[in-house]
């Protein structure tokens, strides 16, 4: 007798072992989730080097993408050379040159910017007893007029005073064996992270000089897994994706070192104190979207407080008009509308993914939750025309009555289409 061969006995053959394998990483997930967990973090402790190369290949893209197209390749072509012969030395060329440039902004900022912060933390520790004092005299000259406020303030600073005091002698010093041994752990996270980068950096390197190859690669990985309208609507969704994160961290980091850059040239003019130290501040909390420059403002404020009170209220005036002009000039000229966000949605998704990771969270947040938000929405919109309603919120914002069918919101096509047929229904009678 011979077997006759159903695809269907293929399928649920198939169906039955995803059942399977499913129930078993759900158990392993719920009752063994820890041991899951370290072993994701050592994957990802192994393949840092490759992380390392692939963010540092996206971040100098850019650059490498303007080196090329804008100095390179006129070059070559007022040379008059073949183009095809000269398109691997154009890209060798490019990549050293953008290297170069990367290399020149953390030496800059290593040997400007790095000595003066540690200066500037020197100094704090030595001098903030005299510091601690400065204020003491302010508050009592400020509040000299009214004794009992003054008493209640000052009263509130020696308590304060006198629990810091007892924290560093109590809690402090006799953990600073435990703190000196954790020192030299991070010293040798510090240096095993230095030896990722490293590696990573030449891997990057080899990213960025075939960028295009590997491009290809994943797009035919994409058609031979997806149907020909999945692979084209998914590679669509990746290129969204890529214009609106990168286009967002790219353009934040501009933002907020031009951010720097103004707040230390305003602040020598003012002759503020620590211009360094609260210029890097004010800059890389920039990066943080809308709550980045109270997190900056806050600490550098205080800081120019204890030293020199008079100068803080310059300093606070200055922040205002400066994250006015970030907010409603350079950063709307840099970035544009790429999250396409309104404020509500800004606030959520930083607190959000600041809970969950911290800091960094805090920084690329915005970008992927405007991902997500648009991939959403445009799975949306396409439900709906399938069902032939309008995609436009404003149909929907005065919909109240859902009991006749002239309440439900249409199309534009279907608009047209009922006006056309209620013409021709007027031409008959």
């Amino acid at each position: 007798m011979k077997f006759r061969w159903d695809k269907k006995y293929l399928y649920w053959g198939i169906t039955a072992f995803s059942v399977i394998v499913a129930s078993i990483l759900f158990y392993y997930v719920l009752f063994h989730g820890q041991n899951l967990k370290q072993g994701f973090a050592n994957i990802i402790n192994i393949c840092m080097p490759i992380i390392y190369g692939l963010v540092l290949a996206y971040l100098l893209n850019p650059v490498l993408n303007f080196v090329e197209n804008k100095i390179m390749k006129p070059i070559y072509k007022k040379a008059k050379l073949d183009e095809n012969k000269s398109k691997k030395r154009v890209r060798n060329f490019s990549i050293a040159i953008t290297i170069l440039f990367f290399f020149l902004v953390l030496y800059g900022f290593f040997s400007l910017v790095i000595p003066e912060v540690i200066k500037s933390v020197q100094s704090i520790i030595v001098q903030f007893p005299s510091y601690v004092n400065n204020l003491e005299n302010w508050i009592h000259n400020l509040f000299s007029s009214n004794a009992k406020f003054q008493k209640t303030v000052e009263g509130l600073f020696d308590r304060y005073s006198l629990d810091i005091g007892s924290w560093v002698n109590e809690t402090l010093i006799p953990k600073f064996n435990v703190m000196l041994m954790e020192l030299s752990l991070s010293v040798l996270s510090f240096a095993k992270s230095l030896w990722d980068f490293i590696i990573g950096l030449i891997i990057s390197i080899y990213i960025m000089g075939m960028k295009e190859t590997f491009a290809g690669q994943f797009k035919k990985i994409i058609f031979a897994i997806f149907r020909a309208d999945h692979a084209k609507k998914l590679l669509n969704d990746i290129r969204f994706v890529d214009d609106t994160f990168g286009g967002f961290i790219v353009g934040k980091l501009i933002d907020s070192a031009i951010i720097g850059v103004i707040c230390f040239c305003v602040m020598s003019i003012l002759k503020l104190p620590y211009v360094v130290l609260i210029s890097v501040i004010i800059g890389v909390t920039n990066i943080i979207p809308f709550f980045g420059p109270f997190l900056g403002a806050v600490p550098s404020a205080i800081l120019i407080l204890m030293v020199n009170p008079s100068k803080v209220i310059p300093f606070i005036i200055f922040i205002l008009v400066l994250q006015q002009f970030d907010g409603n000039i350079l950063g709307p000229k840099i970035l544009g509308d790429s999250t396409g966000l309104n404020s509500f949605w800004v606030i959520s998704s930083i607190t959000i993914f600041g809970g969950l990771y911290g800091v960094p969270g805090m920084a690329v947040g915005v970008p992927t939750f405007a991902v997500l938000y648009a991939l959403l929405k445009r799975r949306i919109n396409v439900v709906l025309e399938k069902k032939g309603l309008s995609t436009k919120t404003s149909d929907y914002i005065l919909q109240n009555n859902y009991e006749d069918d002239k309440y439900v919101p249409l199309s534009n096509t279907d608009k047209n289409s009922k006006k056309k047929h209620m013409k021709v229904e007027e031409t008959k009678e």
